[in-house]
């Protein structure tokens, strides 16, 4: 068992708080809830609407995700949380299913919350797994 590597990569999005973007152990990856910000341009108003929240939201964890290796493929787990939850839902749903086709669907909890950093309607954090199961 090897102890656990904290990544933070170059080119993701600028973080909101004191986090790395994905901490790894044993094949392990978390990754820390994104935003809808532009890494690109990091100090932009975010996208208006929760639809494209939600689509730079996971455009932003592909960023986390390939910067250690991986893709949307790997993702085992979703927590997504809606500032907005019953007005927003199904807007939101639209959307993040166009990332996963339906036979490949992670497991998921959706919460709504009284509000999020930066005003965010919505944030998305995910565990995936390496395939062998190895370290970073």
């Amino acid at each position: 068992m090897t102890g656990p590597v904290f990544h933070m990569i170059a080119d993701g999005p600028r973080p909101v708080a004191p986090f790395s973007h994905a901490v790894e152990q044993d094949g392990w990856v978390i990754l820390t809830g994104q935003m809808p910000t532009d890494p690109a341009a990091p100090d932009a108003p975010l996208p208006r609407g929760v639809k494209a929240q939600t689509a730079r939201v996971i455009e932003n964890l592909k960023i986390v995700l390939n910067g250690v290796g991986l893709d949307l493929s790997h993702v085992l787990q979703c927590r997504c949380y809606l500032a907005e939850f019953e007005r927003d839902y199904s807007a939101f749903n639209a959307v993040y299913q166009e990332y996963f086709p339906a036979d490949r669907r992670p497991a998921r909890t959706t919460v709504g919350v009284t509000a999020l950093a930066l005003g965010a309607l919505v944030e998305i954090d995910c565990l995936a797994k390496r395939p062998d199961g190895g370290g970073s």
